[in-house]
């Protein structure tokens, strides 16, 4: 999981210029920016509060696994040409509320619903937690290196060499915010604005889960040393 999250934030530098220095410098001109999802998912407390729930969960998601499995297998049940996958012609029997294998399927998805639920509130109570340290943690960046404007990367067309301080947050809030409960307490609702950065940081490690399994795909396998 840990290093699942290094590669995640690596990914982000990648696609944010977050790998610049973080110095004294790193802002150009008073402006920078700063990646939300990559700052909150790379810090430490998070890292571990996901690995401590993995764990505590790990039944849950093996039955959850095994579920998808299962799906899977009766999914390509309606591949009737046998290509691998699900073709226009062959989706609507898909939705046949009355097909016995339908209605496993929609089982099976309420029950991985349900073992999913614990995990992803304990997961959201963990964002929540050091999502309430980013604003502190950004103004204490802004004060160190001196920044007047803080800026969305996404809504950046370019950004000179140097102008993101992610790494600078990240920093920061591993200081501020060392460790979190996983937890969450019985009358726990989390706010709209944790559940949505919840969301974002999910799909940015669905993102990097799917350029590790591209990338691997790619390697090519060793070649055999020749015998002598």
């Amino acid at each position: 999981m840990k290093t699942l999250f290094k590669r995640a934030l690596g990914a982000a530098l990648l696609a944010g210029a977050m790998a610049a220095p973080h110095t004294a410098a790193a802002q150009v001109n008073g402006v920078a920016t700063v990646d939300l999802p990559a700052a909150v998912a790379s810090s430490q407390a998070l890292q571990n509060g996901y690995q401590q729930i993995a764990t505590q969960y790990q039944a849950q998601r093996t039955t959850i696994q095994q579920r998808q499995q299962q799906r899977q297998q009766l999914i390509l049940t309606f591949d009737t040409n046998g290509n691998g996958q699900l073709d226009e012609a062959e989706v609507p029997a898909t939705q046949d509320p009355n097909n016995a294998t339908v209605q496993q399927i929609q089982a099976i998805d309420q029950e991985v619903a349900t073992l999913q639920q614990p995990i992803n509130l304990a997961r959201v109570f963990v964002v929540q937690q050091v999502a309430q340290q980013y604003s502190a943690a950004v103004q204490q960046v802004i004060t160190d290196q001196n920044i007047q404007f803080i800026l969305d990367p996404n809504a950046v067309v370019y950004a000179a060499e140097g102008s993101n301080v992610t790494q600078a947050v990240i920093d920061a809030l591993n200081t501020r915010v060392p460790a979190v409960n996983i937890v969450p307490p019985a009358d726990f609702q989390p706010s709209e604005a944790s559940v949505q950065l919840f969301q974002q940081i999910q799909q940015l490690l669905a993102m990097v889960a799917m350029q590790q399994q591209a990338a691997a795909q790619q390697t090519p396998a060793p070649a055999a040393e020749s015998g002598r």
